[in-house]
């Protein structure tokens, strides 16, 4: 009997709301490490370390049992992490729905009111599911999912706080826990502090005066500051050295450095409305749901108005708020804006919750029309369910190849073509961080090519970088300099001066078009370069070996997932090829040099206007 009772209670659609994005996320995972921030994340959280400013030591903590599961890359299980907070915040779409449609009627039949408010909050958790933004944040490590989750709750908790308010009595117990999960979710992304606004507003519009209630007022915040501790992670972590340890914030003054961003530079672009208008588009809702999406947001906000002002004009207090300080207060370089399109997730999520509200307005429209003509509940039942799941559907049609990442191994082959042909005991020099944390998860996570040390060209100029390489820079002339005032290409001259007699030296190809080697012998070698001493410069014969040993999985089409660094990544290749090809026929070798550049042509066919021009040049066919 206790069984059949919890089977009646049991929310299908609620389960739903969670599972089919989940199969969805897990479908188009990607197997192993990715390009931006993704081999920083993932070593950072395999050794309990600090990520980049301010460190996200809650999506650390968080991402760190999966690492435990007995199948897959370490890389694939911490994307799983992600993949469930993705479904998680889908959920929390869910949620919110149904909890302000709580009451509401559909139809001219009240019995069946409660499956059509769970079947448009399906609808609008699915939506938000295949969004682009969350989907391309899901299927690899990002911590955006798991704010937008948080930021749900917070809001739930916010809401349930004003009905009980309402109704007469009182829960500062929810206020309390939502300060305590704003101070925890600080820890996965900073953003949440815009979320801030949304939910004060909720409680002030409630009534103002708990604002002079001095004790839930001081409790909340003690609260916030209990969820906020998860940050002496980042110094707890730092007494122990671990294999990532950005910032090292040992001391005060370095935990502030690193919290507060300081090592980012500050240099604002000159504005104009081209580059504000850009900047305020990073926030699109109809990118991401659609004109359909975006008519039904305005339809659900219109309609919804009267009863629930409150919760309509705090979802625009969260976009004012998030554009003050993203496009205000940031002033994004037009080049970085993109990095800025993930900070907007929490807003989708509720974009997504108002979208469930207009679905419900054309729902009970259609179903106030078809009970006039019909009284046949099982289809009319199935009717509604198809014209809900449109929405979602077509979001899912329209994104689904572009983030399908389950044969994405570009990045992960990117870094192990690099390590693996390296010499032995080499340094290599790296300057992008797309090309340089690959290298770092391969090397520190999965152990490949522990011999060889990997030197980040932009991190010279920090005397806590130059710490956790005391072999090469404990009695470095760099000790001497004032890094602070130092540019990364001037320290990196410094330090190949010092290391080129020792070691093997090599740099990569960010590395080797972004400084000037004047005073050192190049060879190229593959996506790579070898710095050998010389009192002239110049360029040596290319040793082409080493494209016999890289591996090259996706390249040739079967892998549809291209985003900003993966592309790079590819052009890096044919642009290697193709300058190896053409020092190749400088130098009479003609055959060799024909095949790289048809090898160019073959990994980026958009080269070969290129490589024809480079033939017509040298008067070859």
């Amino acid at each position: 009997m206790a069984t059949d009772r919890i089977i009646a209670k049991l929310d299908l659609f609620a389960l739903l709301a969670f599972l089919v994005p989940l199969a969805i996320y897990l479908q188009t995972l990607a197997p192993s490490v990715t390009f931006f921030d993704s081999g920083e994340f993932l070593t950072a959280i395999q050794s309990l370390g600090s990520a980049h400013s301010p460190g996200y030591p809650f999506f650390i903590n968080y991402g760190k049992p999966f690492t435990f599961l007995p199948f897959g890359s370490i890389a694939m299980r911490i994307n799983i992490a992600t993949a469930l907070s993705a479904a998680a915040a889908c959920y929390g779409v869910y949620l919110l729905v149904t909890k302000l449609l709580e009451g509401e009627t559909a139809g001219n039949d009240p019995r069946y009111s409660v499956y059509y408010i769970r079947a448009t909050a399906l609808a609008a958790a699915l939506s938000f599911a295949f969004t682009p933004r969350l989907w391309l944040q899901s299927n690899h490590d990002k911590p955006y999912p798991l704010i937008a989750f948080l930021a749900a709750m917070v809001f739930f908790l916010v809401y349930r706080w004003r009905e009980a308010y309402r109704a007469g009595e009182e829960r500062p117990s929810y206020v309390y826990l939502g300060a305590f999960l704003c101070g925890l979710a600080s820890g996965a992304h900073q953003t949440i502090i815009l979320m801030v606004p949304v939910y004060a507003f909720l409680i002030v519009a409630t009534d103002w005066r708990v604002l002079l209630r001095i004790k839930e007022m001081v409790l909340a915040c003690t609260f916030a500051l209990f969820g906020f501790a998860v940050h002496l992670h980042l110094p707890i972590r730092a007494t122990q050295n671990p294999l990532l340890n950005w910032g090292d914030a040992k001391t005060v003054s370095q935990f502030l450095w690193h919290f507060l961003r300081k090592g980012y530079p500050v240099e604002k672009p000159v504005r104009d409305f081209s580059l504000f208008w850009k900047q305020v588009n990073a926030f699109n809702v109809q990118f991401e749901f659609g004109m359909v999406g975006l008519f039904l947001l305005l339809l659900g906000c219109i309609f919804f108005l009267r009863r629930l002002r409150h919760e309509i004009l705090a979802y625009g207090v969260g976009i004012l708020s998030f554009l003050a300080v993203i496009v205000g207060y940031f002033n994004t370089p037009g080049d970085l804006i993109f990095l800025t399109e993930e900070f907007f997730t929490p807003l989708y999520l509720l974009s997504a919750v108002f979208i469930g509200l207009g679905l419900f307005t054309l729902l009970r429209l259609f179903l106030n029309l078809v009970g006039m003509v019909s009284n046949r509940g099982t289809v009319t039942a199935i009717a509604a369910g198809i014209c809900l799941l449109a929405l979602p559907a077509a979001i899912c049609a329209r994104n689904y190849v572009e983030n399908d990442q389950h044969l994405n191994y570009i990045a992960h082959d990117y870094a192990s073509n690099s390590l693996r042909t390296l010499p032995q005991g080499a340094i290599l020099y790296t300057w992008g961080d797309s090309g340089a944390f690959p290298l770092w998860y391969l090397q520190g996570v999965e152990r490949l090519r522990d011999d060889v040390d990997l030197l980040h060209t932009p991190h010279l100029v920090f005397a806590w970088y130059l710490d956790g390489f005391p072999h090469l820079f404990q009695r470095s002339s760099l000790r001497q300099l004032p890094l602070e005032s130092l540019m990364p290409e001037n320290a990196l001259i410094y330090a190949i001066s010092e290391q080129i007699g020792q070691r093997p030296i090599y740099v990569d190809f960010s590395t080797r078009y972004s400084v000037p080697f004047d005073s050192f012998s190049i060879t190229q070698k593959g996506i790579c370069y070898q710095l050998t001493p010389s009192t002239v410069g110049g360029f040596l014969q290319p040793d082409t070996s080493v494209w016999n040993l890289y591996s090259l999985r996706g390249m040739s089409g079967d892998m549809f997932f291209r985003d900003l660094d993966t592309g790079k990544a590819i052009l890096i290749y044919a642009n290697s090829h193709i300058e190896a090809g053409e020092a190749l026929i400088r130098y009479g070798r003609y055959a060799e040099g024909l095949s790289q550049l048809q090898a160019a042509i073959m990994v980026s066919p958009d080269m070969k206007a290129q490589v024809d021009q480079i033939k017509a040049g040298y008067g070859l066919r």
